[in-house]
Parts: C-alpha cells; sequence; structure tokens
C-alpha cells in the first residue's frame, strides 16, 4: 500500500503551494527537491559578508499578495512565522540624465506625478487604472483560473452576453496591443513610457510582444494597490512557512531526493517515482511535476512503456526558451546616496534604463545573443524597509538584469570577447557585471566609498542552482503569446493534465505563467479529490 496519496517532484512556490492545498484537504503529501534545501527560485544566503541576508533570486511577493493561493493559505503561513515588509514608493525609473518618475501606493499622489510630466497624463493613468479594476474580475478569472473549464467557458459567456459579442472581441483585441503601441498612444511624456517599459521583461516579455500593454496595466494595478513587498528576513522565511504547514498537515518532505523516473502502475498510470539512488516511491492518487517539460517528456518518462503521442514529441522538441537572467548583489557600509530626488533611496525596486527604446534595444541585442550595451537594471532596496538584511547603519542592493543571453554571440558594445563556445565563463561574467556597476555607480554619488562585496550570478550559474532555469531563463519558457495562456506549454494542453494518466504538470512552464503567485499549484490542487 502506498505511503502517500501524491508525490510531488521539485520544491519552487508552486509546489509548495500544491502540497499545502492538497494537505487542507486531508491528503498526504510528500514532497522530494534534488537540491539540498527547498524553494527552488525562493533562496536566501549571505553570500557577500556575514551579516548580509541576500535573496539570491526571487524577491518581490506582490504576485503572491494579491493571489487566490494567499487568499487560502495566507493565515496559515503567518501563523508559522510568516511576515511581509512593506515600501510606500514600490516602484520608479531614473535615467541617464539624472530624471526620474516615482510610483507611490497613493493614487493621488500618483495622478499629480503623471500630470507633471505631461497635462492630462495624469487623468488618463487614473482613467486606465480605474477601467482595469472594472474589468478586473473578468481579467483576473482568465489570467489565473483554469482556462478549460466549464467555469471560464461561463464567465466569458456572462461576459459576452453583458457586453455584446462585437464588444468581446474588441475587449480581446485590446488585450492583445503590445507596450509599445499603448504607451505610446496613451501617454504624452516619455518619462512615463520610461517608467512602465522595464515591467514587460519582468513577465518574459519585450516591448513590441503582443498583450504586453495588458500586463503593464495588470502590474500597474496591483503595485498601487500592494506596492512590492517582501518577506521580513528574506524569502527564506516564506519558505520555512510552508514546510511547517505542510508536514504540520501530515505530509513529509526530502531534501537531496533526486528523482530519476516515474514509475508505471496499471494501466500505465503514474504509480510513484524511482529515485537516482535507486529507491522507489509509490503514490496512490498520482505524481506532480514542477518541472519543464523537457525534464518530464525526455528523462522522468524515458522509459514509459508507451511512447508518447507524436503531437507531444513534436510539441516537446519544438518548445522553447526564453531570456537569460543575471544577478548581482551588493554589501554596502552604508545606504547609497542617489543622485536627484532623495526619495529614490525609498523605493523599493528602481529601474535604471534610457527608455522605452533603450527597453527595447537591449532587449533586441539579447535576443540576438549579444551583452547589451545598455542593460535594464532592476535595483531592489530591500534594507530601505526591512532592516533585518543589513547589519545596522549598513545596507544592500539587490539587482536584476532581465536581458542576459543564455548563449552570447558577441557584444553590443564591442568591449567584450565572446567566447568561441557561447557559453559564460567566470570571467565574463565579472566583466559583464564590471559594465553594470558602473552604470550603477554614474547614479550614486558615494558608491565607490561604501561597497564593500559584490556577488554575481550569470545565467550558467543560476541554472547549476535549479535546472528548470534553462540557460538562466525564469520564467520556464519563452513568454509569448504562441506559448502561453491556451496554448502553455503545449498547443494540445488541457490544463495541467499529460497524457500519461496520474500525471500532472505544475510550474512557471505551465499556466498562468511564471512568476509567485503559485498559480498553476493552486489550480491542480483545486481541482484535485
Amino acid at each position: 500500500m502506498a505511503d502517500f496519496d501524491y508525490i510531488i517532484v521539485g520544491s519552487g512556490i508552486n509546489a509548495l503551494v500544491a502540497a499545502a492545498m492538497l494537505g487542507k484537504k486531508g491528503k498526504k503529501v510528500l514532497v522530494l527537491e534534488r537540491n539540498d534545501r527547498i524553494g527552488g527560485c525562493l533562496r536566501t544566503e549571505e553570500i557577500t559578508e556575514p551579516g548580509f541576508i541576500h535573496d539570491v533570486m526571487a524577491t518581490t511577493m506582490v504576485l503572491l499578495l494579491t493571489s487566490p493561493a494567499y487568499a487560502a493559505l495566507g493565515k496559515d503561513l503567518e501563523a508559522r512565522g510568516l511576515e511581509f515588509a512593506h515600501a510606500d514608493l514600490p516602484t520608479g525609473v531614473l535615467r541617464p540624465d539624472g530624471s526620474s518618475v516615482i510610483l507611490s501606493k497613493d493614487r493621488q499622489r500618483n495622478i499629480a506625478t503623471f500630470e507633471a510630466l505631461a497635462a492630462g497624463d495624469g487623468k488618463t493613468f487614473d482613467k486606465e487604472m480605474n477601467v482595469l479594476g472594472a474589468d478586473a474580475a473578468f481579467l483576473f478569472s482568465l489570467l489565473g483560473g483554469a482556462l478549460w473549464s466549464g467555469t471560464t467557458l461561463k464567465t466569458v459567456a456572462k461576459q459576452g452576453w453583458g457586453m455584446g459579442l462585437r464588444q468581446l472581441a474588441a475587449w480581446f483585441g485590446d488585450a492583445l496591443t503590445p507596450a509599445r503601441g499603448y504607451l505610446e498612444t496613451t501617454y504624452k511624456s516619455e518619462a512615463a513610457h520610461a517608467l512602465w517599459a522595464p515591467w514587460v521583461l519582468h513577465c518574459g516579455l519585450a516591448p513590441e510582444s503582443a498583450y504586453s500593454a495588458e500586463m503593464l496595466k495588470v502590474i500597474g494595478f496591483a503595485i498601487e494597490l500592494a506596492g512590492c513587498p517582501i518577506v521580513k528576513g528574506g524569502a527564506a522565511n516564506l519558505v520555512a512557512a510552508f514546510e511547517r504547514l505542510i508536514t504540520d498537515q501530515g505530509g513529509a518532505i526530502r531534501t537531496g531526493a533526486d528523482v530519476e523516473r516515474i514509475l508505471p502502475g496499471p494501466g500505465n498510470r503514474a504509480a510513484g517515482v524511482r529515485l537516482a539512488n535507486g529507491e522507489t516511491i509509490e503514490a496512490a492518487a498520482g505524481v506532480v511535476c514542477s518541472t519543464t517539460p523537457n525534464q518530464i517528456y525526455d528523462r522522468l518518462l524515458k522509459d514509459w512503456p508507451q511512447p508518447a503521442p507524436a503531437e507531444i514529441r513534436e510539441s516537446v522538441a519544438r518548445y522553447r526558451y526564453g531570456k537569460g537572467n543575471m544577478q548581482i548583489h551588493y554589501a554596502l557600509s552604508a545606504p547609497p546616496r542617489w543622485k536627484g530626488d532623495p526619495d529614490l533611496a525609498k523605493v523599493a525596486l528602481l529601474h535604471l534604463t534610457s527608455g522605452l527604446d533603450g527597453v527595447s534595444r537591449a532587449t533586441n541585442e539579447c535576443e540576438r545573443g549579444l551583452l547589451p550595451a545598455e542593460p535594464t537594471v532592476c535595483v531592489g532596496q530591500p534594507a530601505s524597509f526591512d532592516p533585518s538584511r543589513a547589519p545596522d547603519g549598513k545596507s544592500i542592493l539587490w539587482l536584476q538584469l532581465p536581458e542576459a543571453p543564455r548563449f552570447i554571440k558577441g557584444d553590443a558594445a564591442g568591449e567584450i570577447a565572446a567566447p568561441a563556445d557561447g557559453r559564460w565563463t567566470d570571467e565574463l561574467r565579472e566583466l559583464y557585471a564590471d559594465r553594470v556597476e558602473a552604470l550603477l555607480s554614474r547614479h550614486i554619488e558615494n558608491f565607490a566609498e561604501i561597497k564593500l562585496a559584490r556577488r554575481a550570478y550569470s545565467p550558467a550559474d543560476l541554472e547549476a542552482m535549479n535546472r528548470n532555469l534553462v540557460g538562466g531563463d525564469p520564467y520556464g519558457g519563452f513568454c509569448g503569446l504562441d506559448q502561453f495562456f491556451l496554448w502553455r506549454p503545449f498547443k494540445s494542453s488541457v490544463n495541467h493534465r499529460t497524457h500519461v494518466p496520474g500525471l500532472y504538470h505544475i510550474g512557471a512552464s505551465t499556466h498562468p505563467g511564471p512568476g509567485l503567485a503559485g498559480g498553476s499549484g493552486f489550480l491542480l490542487a483545486s481541482s484535485l479529490r
């Protein structure tokens, strides 16, 4: 008799949400993680100097805090030690000429900010956010709901009945607008364009990508509402709260457990797993994989008794991964003094870019395999609103570069020699980090005197830590329209089922895609009995 109802392979946010939700239903769950710790991209370490607490990868929790998963599990997690830190100024942009724009959590302040940039832009911002708010129930049911379901069909039918089919078609047409077209026809100010444009990168998109405008509006709405919160003391405290919840419910978690194969049972149903050490573990109800498609179909089902349908094999072969990511972390002897607006020091997540064209150019260079000459730099300042992240009087910076090529063909600036095999090396990583540091130091008056230590992670380093980050892609695969929504991961995908009975697929590679909302884990666990 099986010791567990469900076995979950992987331990990222979706796996943890699924395990906790199934536990609430009285199911006995086993979470298996090949690494020495659980959490996936939720990883906190002292990687620069003792006492400096860094979230190595993911850090901003707005998607989790506003998610259905947190609505269901939040009280349980808070009872097990989870706390958030909040900043009143969630985001902003700083351009090379020193000009900046800051978005707050105060609607009236934001209206005034945009109105000061260009007459009418404040009223436009207010209107855009109000329109999205009015559509929020319908929009979020599509973005986060089970697309292949009677509930979603009824939701779309109800919306169509209320507004008329032609207007519904127009609504979907507007939702597919690229960010560039939307920004250039909606806001007069280039500074407003610069504020919003970098956020498409956090969706795995580019300013010219279909539906990127809708994602910008969703992000703006969410950030103004909930800010850019982080976990007090580090993202690892969220993982610890999940671990306590899962084990309190009777579940189990094992690290250092590398799943090698899915085991077939009667009727070729997924009946358990075999670990790399030869150990086998049975599951009475099913196996859930929080992995990339290649991990499931090329490795875990490699010796399956029946070959996968041709459609699945072709879909796996054609599955594409997106841009790589790079992380840079600093330990500082004092808080940074930003040139220009003193409020920049209070911004949770600040983008350094020349604007819409700068984001577009750097994204295009990256997609062509070039190191961007002027990358978009996302700067997190966690210690400014969570003092536990650094010793008294000191600080840290969290940098993310979402335009790092997975394979390097050249350097757009013509300064760094590309490796013959296109692979990242430690030397190349540090040379590129030097470029980013030079850009950063132009904006911070005291940077040279306060810098204590730097730790950089290339796309290759990130993949080495988490095999689901293929080529350093943190989004589980390319997020363009043809590989998203109804078509994620495959054109034939139906919710989170696979062609193998009892085998389910969750994670960033599945609907509703990447991010810390735990959406796929929540949707699957909610549907299982």
